[in-house]
């Protein structure tokens, strides 16, 4: 972090407030964030071929992500409600956790980032693959929810070093 940099949420004095974006330009952004959810070899296996007790893992998970990301702003107090022009979201296999992979990308033509709507994407997803493969393994982990990188608005590009979760 920079030192000149502040939190631009909350105002002199102190208290939080929604950012006015009224006077910024309108660009197009895009986020893209990811999440893994670590878990038993078997529950990965069971996940795989469609024989989770509650359905399809991977095909609820993705539209439990875009419902997601169309409501963080009702789940995040400060942020703007945005509409949004894409939300993809692609879940795949990581054998070495073994596990998933959860990957979001969020897009749009506004004033305002969507960083949020890309990690709330992810969390909402990974937390639905937890909630229907429970019942085989409730020691799975999601862990590694993060920005992976960010273009458009005053900022400008952001790109995640190749680090790993």
């Amino acid at each position: 972090m920079s030192s000149d940099s502040k939190l631009t949420h909350i105002g002199e004095d102190g208290a939080a407030n929604m950012v006015d974006v009224g006077g910024k330009a309108d660009t197009e952004r895009v986020a893209v964030a990811e999440g893994f959810v670590k878990m038993a070899p078997q529950t990965l296996t069971l996940i795989r071929d469609g024989d989770a007790k509650k359905g399809d893992v991977i095909g609820v998970a993705r539209l439990a992500g875009i419902m997601g990301a169309k409501r963080t702003s009702d789940l995040i107090p400060l942020c703007h409600p945005l509409m949004l022009s894409k939300v993809s979201v692609d879940i795949s296999e990581e054998p070495d956790l073994p596990g998933l992979r959860v990957e979001v990308m969020a897009k749009l033509s506004g004033k305002t980032g969507v960083e949020m709507e890309a990690l709330t994407a992810v969390s909402v997803a990974c937390l639905t693959i937890y909630d229907m493969a429970k019942a085989a393994d409730k020691a799975m982990e999601i862990t590694g929810i993060r920005l992976v990188s960010k273009t458009g608005g005053k900022s400008g590009a952001w790109q995640r070093d190749g680090d790993t979760a």
